[in-house]
């Protein structure tokens, strides 16, 4: 007897989805029973979340990070809603997708949600994504190339920088002052100033400039 599934795909690119459904209908008609549910934006896909809770839970959800927001400005990305996926589905696989690639993002992601996959859109390909999909149907969790080296370049520290270090770094790596730092993370000045010193001492760098901290953290593979 080929086993049921009930699927959400969260997504604003109906080209995308479509895409997804292909590789996954294409290939487990087999062993699977799919159903596959679509959401374009956050509101609909709360309510999908939120009346599937009450009825026949979704076994798994693939949430795209990068979304239009709920129509009262509650839940603003992907990201808040596999939050509330997560406390109305416990027993839910969530699959995260997104075209972000920064540490600080990836590092935010697997703090706050912790998903049983992490696909980095660049990085996927049909394979990969059944390969994801097989591996987290079963029990284990999958992550992308570009997620696994973020993982390798943490293991390889023998400490780690928090949301907003990582922040400061890979703004200061596009190019952003530090005077005009505040507009990007939500510290004042002298706090930014301040962890700037913090990682200097951590890189035993302590006299160093911004162009020196940036040489170091991309030696490290902060940025």
């Amino acid at each position: 007897m080929k086993k049921k599934l009930k699927v959400l795909m969260i997504d604003d690119h109906p080209m995308i989805i479509e895409g997804y459904k292909n590789t996954l209908l294409g290939e487990n008609q087999k062993e699977y029973q799919i159903k596959i549910d679509i959401a374009s934006n956050c509101d609909d896909a709360y309510q999908s979340i939120l009346k599937s809770s009450k009825t026949t839970p979704y076994d798994m959800l693939f949430v795209d990070i990068k979304l239009p927001p709920s129509s009262d400005g509650s839940i603003t990305s992907g990201e808040d809603l596999a939050k509330h996926a997560k406390e109305l589905l416990p027993k839910a696989k969530i699959i995260i997708l997104t075209m972000h690639r920064e540490d600080h993002r990836i590092h935010n992601i697997l703090k706050n949600i912790n998903p049983s996959g992490f696909l980095i859109k660049s990085d996927l390909t049909s394979a990969e994504l059944l390969l994801a999909f097989n591996n987290i149907v079963s029990g284990t969790p999958y992550y992308s190339a570009t997620v696994n080296n973020h993982f390798r370049k943490m293991m390889t520290n023998n400490f780690s920088l928090d949301e907003k270090n990582l922040k400061i770094l890979y703004h200061l790596s596009r190019g952003v002052k530090t005077k005009n730092l505040p507009n990007y993370v939500s510290l004042s000045l002298s706090a930014i100033e301040k962890r700037k010193n913090q990682i200097k001492e951590m890189f035993s760098i302590a006299k160093a400039d911004d162009q020196k901290l940036l040489e170091e953290a991309r030696k490290r593979g902060f940025v």
